[in-house]
This record gives structure tokens, C-alpha cells and sequence, in this order.
């Protein structure tokens, strides 16, 4: 009968133990808690509409800022998330004059479905779809005063995990938001915004 050595079985024990913790640690499934924190920049689509009965042409900047999500795997499969940020501040040109500016808060809530979730798969993609909540705030105009209504719309979403350990994983997820507002100039309706961003976002994964 041959004996292995004490440093062979040593060794043999830990490669096999760091396997298992392994194996276990980056299964991605139910009961998963997790937060996505990133840089995320909201680039609406290029053309906006029109107010005042087509006098003003429409052009909402793109924006970048700090994002993150909070998300919990209820299947191995399946799951729900929470975008959410800091206000947006976007300038709007009017006939290609910066003449107003918004901020808008976009939290935004998706049914996600993970087609490698429960395996040891260290890539980790998902897309998902649900509903997106738009509330406008501090609206300026130069020229006179600016009201945009709040907006309910839809949303659909694809990403990516790639985990680094049991924990963290580096992140990338785009949105697309379907954001359209009415407003309003000195009180007068003028018209419909549409401005319909993709969101993308770079940053880390945290599981709990």
C-alpha cells in the first residue's frame, strides 16, 4: 500500500477545500441579496420633439452621475431589481440654444431572469423588463417659467456579472427607459418631451 506524505496530503486538502469554497461561493441563486454601484450615463435619444407648436426644437443633454441598484434572487433564475441614483441634471437646448435645464429622478424596477443563475458559472448575464417612475424637479427656462409632469413608462434592461470572488463581481447594464413628459411654459401647455434614454452603468456587484 502506498502512503502520500503529510505535505502531500496537505496539499491535497486545501486544493480540494478551495475547490469546494469555490464552487459554492460564486453559485449565483436563490435568497442572493445584492447592491450594483457605478458610474451611469443617461443618453436620451436624439430627437426630443418640439414646444410651442414646433417654435422650439428639442435637444436633451446627456448626463453622467453615480447610480446603483438594490436586488434580491427570489428562483436561481429569476429576480427582481431596483435602479436608483442621485438626481440627473440635464441641460435642454432649444433651437440649439441652452436656454433650460431639468433634474429628474428615474427609479426604475425590473423582473430579471438569469439564464446561468444557480452554477458556478464566473459570467454571470441577465436582461430583464418592468416599469420606470420619472419625477421632474427644479425646471428652469430662460425665457420663462418651465413645469414637466412626471412619467410612468416602460423599461427593459440587459447586464452582466463577472465575479471576482463570493462577493464581489464587476458589473455593466444598460437600460432603456421609456421617459415621455408633458410641458408646460408660464402655465401653457406646450407640448411633449420625449426623451427615451439609454442608460449604461460600469461599476461593481456586492452580494450579501
Amino acid at each position: 500500500m502506498r502512503y502520500l506524505s503529510l505535505p502531500t496530503l496537505l496539499a491535497t486538502g486545501l486544493a480540494a477545500a478551495t475547490l469546494a469554497v469555490s464552487s459554492q461561493a460564486v453559485a449565483y441563486g436563490a435568497g442572493d441579496f445584492f447592491t450594483r454601484v457605478g458610474v451611469a450615463k443617461v443618453a436620451p435619444k436624439s430627437d426630443n420633439g418640439s414646444l410651442a407648436g414646433g417654435a422650439f426644437a428639442v435637444d436633451v443633454q446627456d448626463k453622467t452621475d453615480f447610480a446603483f441598484t438594490l436586488g434580491y434572487r427570489f428562483h436561481d433564475k429569476m429576480g427582481v431589481e431596483l435602479l436608483a441614483a442621485l438626481p440627473f441634471e440635464h441641460d435642454i437646448e432649444l433651437n440649439d440654444q441652452n436656454l433650460a435645464s431639468t433634474k429628474h429622478l428615474p427609479p426604475t424596477l425590473t423582473l430579471q431572469y438569469y439564464p446561468l443563475g444557480g452554477t458556478d458559472s464566473r459570467v454571470q448575464p441577465y436582461v430583464g423588463a418592468g416599469i420606470n417612475y420619472t419625477r421632474f424637479s427644479d425646471e428652469s427656462l430662460a425665457i420663462g417659467e418651465l413645469e414637466l409632469d412626471d412619467s410612468w413608462g416602460a423599461a427593459a434592461q440587459v447586464g452582466i456579472d463577472l465575479l471576482i470572488d463570493e462577493n464581489w463581481a464587476l458589473n455593466a447594464a444598460a437600460w432603456y427607459l421609456d421617459i415621455d413628459t408633458d410641458a408646460s411654459i408660464d402655465g401653457t401647455a406646450a407640448g411633449t418631451v420625449e426623451i427615451d434614454p439609454m442608460v449604461v452603468m460600469a461599476g461593481l456587484s456586492y452580494r450579501f
